[in-house]
C-alpha cells in the first residue's frame, strides 16, 4: 500500500469521525511553513469517541464523575468506588447523521465488584461505518463492503486507600476499513490491529461546603497506550489516539432531595504534532518526521514538539465542562460544553442531557446542540443509554 493511500485512510477517518469541516492543513508553499490549522491526527480515532449517554450530556466530561457502568471509557479506576455490586450499560449512538444515515456506534459495558476494595470491568465498542460501494481506477464496480471497527476492554480497579484508587485496562482493537481491496501493484489493504492499555487513578473526599454535604473527586488517565498500526504491507505506521486526561468533579447536596455536580476535564493527545516545514507533503515518511517517531519518544515528546512552540502546545488542549442536577436520585438534567482550538480540529459544541432512574433501571439521553451558523458533522448527534444496577446502595 503506498503512502498516499495510507494517509487518505487516516485522514478520512479523522475527518469524518473527529474533525470538523473547518479542520484543514494550510502551509506556505514558498517557505514550507505552517500558516493555519495543524490538526493532530491519528489512526483509529473512534477510540476517542465517548460512548456514554450520561457524560455525553455533560460536555464529554467523565474522568472524575461518579462511577457507573460506563466509567471504563474515561477512567476505570472509579469502578472500585461504585455503589452497586454489579452494573451493566448499553449505549447506541447514530453517528454523523447530518452527513449519512447508516453509521452508528454501539457500546456494552459493565463491572462486577469482587469485594469492597476491588472490581473488574468489561466493555465492547463496535463502530459500523455503513455500506460503501467500491470502484476501481476506471470507475467500475469493485464490490460492496461494510467497514467496521471494534475494541474489547478488560479492566481491573482497586482501592489503595479509603479515598484513592488505581486501575489498569487492557484492550484489543481492530480497524477494518477496506480489507481485501488492492491499491497499486500487489498492495492489498488489511485490517489494522492494536493491543493497548489504560492506566488511571481516582481520588474522592467528602467535604462540608456552607454546611452542606459535598464531595470533591479528582481523576487522571492515560488511555490507548498501544502499538502503531498500518493498513497494508508497508513499514509506514501511524499512532493510535494515546491520550492524557485530567479531571475534577464537585458534588453538593442542596438538601435531602436535590444535588448538583460541576465537572471539568482537560485532555491532550500524546502523539507527535505534524511538522510540515520539515516534511511539507507528508508522503515519503521522511526519516525523523513525526510519523517516523518510535512509540515512547513520540508519546513523551508530544509535550514539546509543536512547530509553533509553547503557544501551539497549549492550543492542543481540549476542554470539557459539565453540570448535572439530580432530584431525589431519580431525575437528572445535564448541560455541558466541549471546546477544541480552531487550529486543532475546531470542535465546539453544547450538550444537553436527561436521565431517569427507577429501582435497578436507568435511562440516559444526550444531544449535541449546534452553536454556530457553520455546519458541523457532529450537529444533532444523539446518544441513548440503558443501565441496570443490581444491589445499589443508594436505592437501599
Amino acid at each position: 500500500m503506498n503512502s498516499f493511500f495510507s494517509k487518505a485512510i487516516v485522514l478520512m477517518a479523522c475527518g469524518f469521525f473527529l474533525c470538523t469541516a473547518q479542520s484543514t492543513f494550510a502551509q506556505n508553499n514558498n517557505a514550507g511553513e505552517l500558516n493555519g490549522s495543524n490538526t493532530v491526527f491519528t489512526a483509529i480515532p473512534f477510540l476517542r469517541i465517548n460512548p456514554d449517554g450520561r457524560t455525553g450530556g455533560m460536555g464529554e466530561v467523565g474522568l472524575a464523575t461518579d462511577p457507573d457502568a460506563s466509567s471504563m471509557y474515561h477512567n476505570a479506576s472509579k469502578l472500585a468506588f461504585a455503589n452497586s455490586n454489579l452494573s451493566v450499560a448499553a449505549t447506541y449512538t447514530p453517528w454523523l447523521r447530518t452527513l449519512v444515515d447508516d453509521i452508528f456506534i454501539a457500546n456494552v459495558s459493565g463491572y462486577k465488584k469482587l469485594d469492597e476494595l476491588q472490581a473488574i470491568g468489561l466493555s465492547l465498542r463496535y463502530f459500523s461505518l455503513g455500506n460503501i460501494q467500491f470502484t476501481d481506477i476506471k470507475g467500475e464496480d469493485a464490490g460492496q463492503y461494510t467497514p467496521n471497527e471494534f475494541a474489547v476492554d478488560l479492566a481491573y480497579s482497586r482501592r489503595l486507600a479509603d479515598n484513592f484508587g488505581a486501575g489498569i485496562t487492557l484492550k484489543y482493537v481492530r480497524s477494518d476499513l477496506a480489507r481485501g481491496q488492492e491499491v497499486g501493484s500487489g498492495n492489498v489493504i488489511k485490517a489494522a490491529q492494536a493491543a493497548a492499555a489504560d492506566v488511571s487513578f481516582y481520588y474522592t473526599k467528602d467535604l462540608l461546603i456552607g454546611g452542606r454535604d459535598s464531595r470533591l473527586s479528582l481523576g487522571t488517565a492515560v488511555t490507548n497506550i498501544g502499538n502503531k498500526v498500518s493498513y497494508g504491507q508497508t513499514d509506514q505506521r501511524d499512532f493510535i489516539p494515546i491520550n492524557l486526561g485530567l479531571g475534577s468533579n464537585l458534588t453538593i447536596a442542596i438538601d435531602d432531595y436535590n444535588k448538583v455536580s460541576f465537572a471539568l476535564d482537560i485532555n491532550k493527545l500524546m502523539v507527535p504534532t505534524p511538522d510540515f516545514a520539515f516534511d511539507p507533503l507528508d508522503t515519503l515518511n521522511t526519516p525523523g518526521s513525526f510519523r517516523d517517531k518510535p512509540l515512547l519518544s513520540g508519546m513523551f515528546g508530544s509535550f514539546g514538539d509543536a512547530p509553533g512552540g509553547f503557544k501551539e502546545e497549549m492550543q492542543e488542549l481540549m476542554y470539557s465542562v459539565g453540570a448535572e442536577y439530580w432530584y431525589n436520585n431519580q431525575f437528572a438534567v445535564r448541560l455541558g460544553h466541549f471546546n477544541e482550538h480552531k487550529f486543532k480540529g475546531n470542535r465546539k459544541y453544547l450538550t444537553l442531557g436527561v436521565g431517569l432512574r427507577y429501582s435497578t433501571f436507568g435511562f440516559n439521553f444526550a444531544y449535541i446542540v449546534p452553536v454556530s451558523n457553520q455546519r458541523n458533522p457532529l450537529d444533532n448527534t444523539l446518544r441513548f443509554s440503558l443501565t441496570f444496577d443490581f444491589d445499589d446502595k443508594n436505592a437501599e
